[in-house]
């Protein structure tokens, strides 16, 4: 099987931009979030005790239906010889994934939660007119309600930040990388560097003035347009929060991965 390795970590942390910079590589493939992380999910449930028929199924044989659905989901058609596979999802799997695939590596993009919930908001007030998937099409809530949606356990930022916690602090965090937003943005050379050296492969030199995506018909079906848009130009626009300062305090301080002494596997912060 092709090398595989796995995008995970907070939303609107830049898993899009690498996996837009990964792809200029002729070698590799690399996209936005899709639905494998689910499929893997479901076939474990399917696999497991509430299954009458568990009986019949091993260890072994639950290894290689996991393994066969990776393979034959990126199949014939993907030539690339390295697949990354994104979701946020993944962090709460690495167990599983170093049980497939003994020398995974996994790149967890981050940022500070501020600034993640920020950026989320925004989106939101971007397509004022467009009820989004994000809060299940709801019309209702405020800022103060969106964002305690959000950082709950169950939320789309709560569950990523606890399931990155999970990896980091867990017992197979020597295949964990943290790449910062704040670095891939203002520093992209720097971030894209220390991605090929993490997972062993030869630096490409990759263009950061021209880079392409287009998710717009994912986003747009999703009610929010422009949650997977990236611009052109790598950089590190300032602006000013839209978060009320209460609600930004509230995060501020979540950034858990800059505590070096909190680093008890030694995982890499880039």
């Amino acid at each position: 099987m092709r090398s595989i390795h796995f995008i995970s970590g907070l939303p609107r942390s830049g898993s899009t931009l690498l996996a837009a910079l990964l792809r200029q590589n002729p070698r590799f493939h690399a996209n936005m979030s899709g639905p494998l992380a689910g499929m893997a999910n479901a076939m474990l449930g399917e696999m497991s005790e509430r299954n009458e028929f568990s009986l019949f199924i091993t260890n072994e044989q639950r290894r290689r239906v996991l393994l066969g659905l990776f393979e034959n989901y990126y199949g014939n058609e993907f030539k690339a010889e390295v697949i990354f596979d994104t979701s946020r999802t993944w962090c709460a799997k690495l167990p599983m994934l170093c049980e497939l695939f003994p020398n995974v590596k996994m790149i967890a993009c981050v940022r500070h939660m501020s600034w993640v919930i920020d950026s989320l908001e925004r989106v939101i007030r971007d397509n004022a007119l467009r009820p989004s998937s994000i809060f299940s099409f709801q019309t209702g809530g405020t800022v103060y309600s969106r964002a305690e949606g959000l950082a709950n356990g169950e939320g789309m930022v709560g569950y990523a930040y606890n399931a990155l916690k999970e990896a980091f602090y867990g017992a197979h965090a020597q295949h964990l990388m943290l790449l910062q937003y704040e670095t891939l943005v203002s520093d992209p050379a720097k971030a894209m560097a220390a991605v090929y050296e993490f997972i062993g492969q030869p630096l490409f030199q990759h263009d950061f003035d021209h880079v392409d995506f287009d998710a717009d018909a994912f986003d747009i079906r999703a009610g929010t347009p422009g949650l997977h848009t990236i611009r052109k130009k790598v950089a590190a626009p300032e602006r000013a929060t839209v978060l009320p300062p209460d609600v930004f305090r509230r995060f501020e301080n979540d950034a858990f991965w800059l505590n070096a002494q909190a680093n008890i596997h030694g995982v890499r912060v880039v």
